[in-house]
């Protein structure tokens, strides 16, 4: 199918290739939810402990920040199909076993830190290979159409992901022990197994979608079709004279470091993944155990407050590509600097309404910019360095900011959760004043006549 140039959104939704790619996606980003509100939980419930919490999520993120560049690199050698669907297969298996352990009663602490490097490890090529797949699959004309249409997507899933995993669990048993204590011995923990579970489930039902998924050609094929015809096999192995894994991944780190404000781009993330991302994965869960009564089914509600909030924001930037405050560095200045005056007082918060107004908010400034960033870097990154780009870019939020993360775990022995908030949020506000005095972000800008609408 040739999408119309006028309708590329409809188009893309009648194109069954794009459907079972977005299908199969959609089902493990929602199962990812199940475990992302579940894993801490089940740790806060074993242990009663922050820098246990934070040991577990840096075994995840470790593996993940020393190979997920490796994995780029690796992506753009072979297929990302290929590569995806390995890893697939992978997290079938360890979330199966950690959904067996929890229900069976049987699992011990050095259990959970084995599985969390495991999948550390498997997610270090998956994610990779997953945000590169769809140049592979969708036309370079229909990309801006596919982000917008996959990351709505993505963002609706963590809407209602957190809501039902945090339902599910308080429902079926969340492990709580009866004194209130949450430390020692575990009670009815049968919703965060089952939490685990629908998550290995996401994952084989989406390896049997990808496996309908065509690639695109890479070149012109013998018998005529033409570069955006579909293949069913995968690309063409490397040239042997291509260089090895790790010189590919130092050519494409150069590359981007050349680039005046792609580099600048990426410290700039690193430091947002550092003073905020990194914070959140350890303080939600505590701030949410912390209101009375509400337990995993208040960190579900935060978490899909976030995510709605991100949702409406990119809905927002397609009904106004246009809208910008001078230029998209600027206008993403201008937005990091209020995201972090908002996540200040969230330390204070004594009712989980001023909780979800505050992730609301915050999710709407991040999620207004997010498709445009995410287009804007796949469209100046040649094609050829598409897996590395991405590679780098998801290093930056899913390997550094679970870093922080276990760091955090570490800092919370000795400060409170308000002085975490403020302390973060002020760091947010100098980051951004000083990227907007003394860096070139401030010039960054796309050409607001190809912004998606």
């Amino acid at each position: 199918m040739t999408p119309s140039p006028h309708h590329p959104r409809a188009a893309l939704l009648q194109d069954s290739n794009f459907r079972w790619m977005v299908s199969g996606t959609a089902l493990t980003l929602l199962g990812d939810q199940f475990t992302l509100i579940a894993l801490p939980w089940l740790v806060l419930q074993m242990t009663g402990d922050t820098l246990v919490l934070g040991t577990v999520l840096a075994l995840m993120s470790v593996p993940r920040a020393l190979f997920i560049l490796i994995g780029g690199a690796l992506v753009d050698r072979h297929s990302p199909k290929q590569v995806l669907m390995r890893t697939k297969y992978a997290n079938l298996a360890l979330l199966g076993l950690l959904s067996g352990l929890v229900l069976a009663g049987e699992l011990t602490l050095w259990m959970v830190y084995a599985l969390s490097l495991a999948i550390g490890l498997a997610t270090a090529f998956s994610i990779p290979a997953g945000t590169a797949m769809l140049p592979h699959v969708v036309p370079r004309t229909q990309l801006q159409a596919a982000n917008g249409i996959s990351m709505g997507i993505r963002q609706l899933t963590m809407f209602l992901g957190p809501l039902l995993a945090g339902l599910l669990i308080a429902l079926f048993g969340d492990g709580s022990r009866a004194d209130g204590t949450g430390a020692g011995a575990m009670a009815n923990a049968t919703g965060i197994g089952i939490a685990f579970g629908l998550d290995a489930l996401s994952f084989g039902v989406s390896a049997w979608t990808l496996s309908k998924v065509r690639l695109l050609a890479a070149v012109p094929a013998p018998s005529g079709r033409t570069e955006g015809s579909t293949a069913s096999t995968p690309p063409a192995a490397p040239d042997k004279a291509s260089p090895a894994v790790l010189a590919s991944v130092a050519q494409g780190l150069a590359h981007f470091w050349r680039d005046r404000e792609l580099r600048t781009c990426f410290l700039y993330w690193s430091a947002v993944a550092i003073l905020i991302m990194g914070p959140l994965h350890i303080a939600m869960p505590v701030l949410a155990s912390s209101l009375p009564h509400l337990g995993a089914a208040a960190f579900g509600t935060l978490v899909g407050a976030h995510g709605a909030g991100t949702l409406a924001g990119m809905v927002a930037s397609g009904m106004l590509p246009r809208l910008r405050w001078g230029s998209l560095g600027m206008t993403l200045l201008a937005f990091d600097a209020t995201i972090g005056l908002l996540f200040m007082p969230m330390g204070v918060i004594g009712a989980l309404w001023q909780g979800v107004a505050l992730m609301l908010a915050i999710g709407l400034l991040g999620g207004f910019m997010q498709v445009r960033i995410f287009t804007w870097i796949q469209q100046r990154v040649p094609p050829a360095l598409i897996g590395r780009a991405m590679a780098l870019f998801m290093f930056i939020f899913m390997g550094l900011a679970p870093i922080s993360a276990a760091v955090t775990g570490w800092v919370m022995k000795g400060i409170t959760l308000a002085q975490l908030f403020a302390a973060c949020g002020g760091a947010l506000v100098a980051v951004a004043a000083l990227a907007f005095l003394l860096t070139p972000l401030r010039q960054v800008n796309d050409a607001p006549g190809t912004v998606p609408r």
